[in-house]
């Protein structure tokens, strides 16, 4: 959710921070601002709308070597120009952006600032009004910024300048995702390190609840009690050509296109020169040590681990749970003796993953994050971590990542089966490898696709996505990507589920997307198909080449039964691109919908 960018250097500001939003829009994209200053003052301009709109009203004349900016995900206030950042105080000395919520901004507006008028609706003016206020009574904008960070509750990524000091960017976090990007005679701030790679693939992780001091040859970063904490740099593992779309119309296709080449990516990866898997050893001691495994996710990565459920089970007699992360925080179940937690998410620096992540280390438990980010906030707090090596995924509807995700599973429940010495019946190598190539064939069949698209799912406002077994978990993941993209009413149910309610939504033409994969349930799924046709369900059946049948409307091709959900998502997610396509909704930037939901 939203997305900030800072510079300080030697060069022009603007063009820095401007790009960098651009690159950040998949973050928050209903208004944008940025704010630079020069020896005349602070020069802001606010848009509602998208960052085009933003380099459209910049002033191209003025100069200034430093600046902030930010691309906006509507939290506290209506989409509008008030409500944009950055924000100011009342007295103009101190200008902020700030991704997060902050849960006390009202007891604070109470408490410090019952005399302040403020002029937008957000927690952020809250933030610098606050500033503000201690400033006045110490006369020192380090001591003014400490003492509010440490009465802020909630998650925050803060940059901010002061008027009347050119030479420093202040900047502090909690909870939420933000970067030092360090250059020669620069420095520069980042929620996500794909806004500043034109700059630099140098970063400083920032921990928790510290100030951090940027100047142009300079960072320092202090604990809030201003002890010094010195830290190394890494370097960002990210090709800047990966972020651009080529010569795609959208990201979404292109990451449709790109899930051949992460399954063959991840082979690569997770196999050893003898061809077999390879996985840290202190994570097969974990697995091996646990009595049940608890997934936590949210949105796709929740419907990607309940495919992981069933590799798991099946293949590494593992009892696994699956649970919707903010669910769990505040309703967690029993805990079996020596859980181990797994962490899924594409970005990992989901919110409500990670204060279920803090709590469970407060209990002394061990966790996994499987992340397609390794130096995400997830990753550094678990205990270990698996990467997915699907690349940067920028269209806000997950599509290679949750097929990444469901490869990497499969890898660990079948190296898991291995190290506790289970017979298995599958070459996961080997049908990876099929998976990889039937992949390649169903991305081939745009054409075919897209007409049914335009036959099924034409001016609908609802459609309903029906399997059984491995096959209902794909129809939710179906479901929730033609929802996202081209805002039809979709749900997934399992095929038994309808008759018990749902069928009463069934009348003259509602679509009904089918999904058979599986041989021990393709009759019972075809059953409910004609329950519901005799209802007048309009039904597009997708199936698995050896159970096909003439009236279906999609074959895919055959791989092994535990890896269909790989292949039986893809048709789904080219469905759902094509029926937003001709709905003229925006692929890449749903309304509404944020990539990284860091904001619980």
């Amino acid at each position: 959710m939203c997305g900030i960018v800072g510079y300080i250097g030697n060069n022009d500001s603007k063009n820095v921070l401007l790009h960098g939003l651009e690159k950040l829009e998949y973050r928050g994209y209903d208004s944008a601002g940025i704010a630079v200053l020069n020896e005349e003052g602070v020069h802001l301009t606010k848009v509602k709308g998208r960052i085009a709109k933003l380099k459209e009203s910049v002033d191209d004349s003025v100069q200034a070597t430093m600046g902030i900016g930010h691309t906006r995900w509507a939290t506290h206030g209506i989409p509008s120009i008030t409500n944009a950042h950055p924000h100011q105080s009342t007295s103009g000395k101190f200008t902020i952006v700030h991704n997060g919520v902050i849960e006390n901004y009202q007891d604070l507006k109470r408490e410090y600032l019952s005399d302040v008028t403020f002029l937008s609706e957000t927690d952020t003016e809250v933030i610098v009004q606050l500033i503000d206020k201690f400033y006045q009574e110490h006369q020192d904008t380090l001591t003014a910024f400490r003492k509010a960070m440490e009465l802020l509750k909630g998650s925050y990524a803060i940059g901010m300048i002061d008027v009347d000091d050119t030479e420093t960017l202040y900047v502090s976090k909690n909870k939420s995702p933000l970067l030092i990007g360090l250059g020669d005679g620069f420095n520069v701030i980042a929620s996500d390190a794909m806004a500043t790679l034109k700059e630099t693939n140098q970063y400083l992780e920032i921990n928790d609840k510290e100030i951090v001091l940027v100047t142009r040859n300079h960072v320092q970063i202090q604990k809030l009690d201003g002890t010094v904490v010195e830290r190394e740099p890494y370097t960002a593992q990210i090709d800047a050509s990966d972020i651009e779309k080529g010569t795609y119309p959208h990201y979404m296709l292109k990451e449709i296109d790109e899930q051949p080449i992460v399954i063959r990516n991840i082979i690569k990866e997770y196999q050893d020169e003898n061809n077999e898997l390879k996985l840290n050893n202190d994570i097969r001691n974990a697995m091996k040590k646990a009595d049940r495994i608890y997934i936590i996710a949210a949105g796709t990565s929740y419907h990607a681990g309940l495919v992981g459920k069933e590799l798991l089970e099946k293949l590494a007699s593992i009892p696994t749970e699956v649970h919707v992360a903010s669910e769990f925080s505040y309703n967690m179940p029993l805990l079996s003796e020596k859980p181990l937690f797994i962490f899924l998410s594409q970005s990992g620096e989901t919110a409500d993953s990670r204060a279920v992540l803090v709590k469970i280390k407060e209990l002394g438990y061990p966790a996994l994050t499987i992340t397609n980010v390794p130096g995400s906030t997830l990753s550094r707090e678990a205990d270990y971590t698996l990467q997915l090596y699907a690349g940067p995924e920028i269209a806000v509807a997950s599509t290679k990542a949750y097929t990444a995700q469901i490869a990497v599973l499969a890898i660990l429940a079948t190296d898991t089966a291995a190290v506790k010495g289970k017979e298995i019946e599958i070459d996961l190598i080997k049908e990876l490898a099929i998976v990889s190539s039937a992949m390649e064939v169903l991305t081939d069949e745009k054409e075919e696709i897209e007409r049914l698209a335009a036959e099924y799912l034409p001016t609908t406002r609802n459609a309903f996505f029906i399997g059984r077994s491995g096959d209902y978990n794909v129809s939710l993941e179906g479901a929730l990507k033609l929802k996202e993209i081209s805002y039809i009413q979709a749900e997934g149910f399992a095929g038994g589920e309808l008759k018990h309610g749902t069928i009463a939504l069934i009348e003259e033409g509602t679509p009904v997307i089918a999904v058979t994969t599986h041989e021990n349930v393709n009759y019972s799924i075809r059953g409910n198909v004609q329950e519901v046709v005799a209802r007048g369900a309009n039904v597009l059946i997708v199936s698995m080449k050896g159970l096909e049948e003439d009236t279906d409307a999609f074959v895919l091709p055959k791989v092994h039964e535990l890896l269909t959900p790989l292949v039986s998502i893809v048709p789904l997610q080219l469905l759902a691109y094509y029926a937003a396509l001709h709905r003229d909704c925006d692929v890449d930037k749903p309304r509404n919908l944020a990539k990284s939901v860091t904001v619980e």
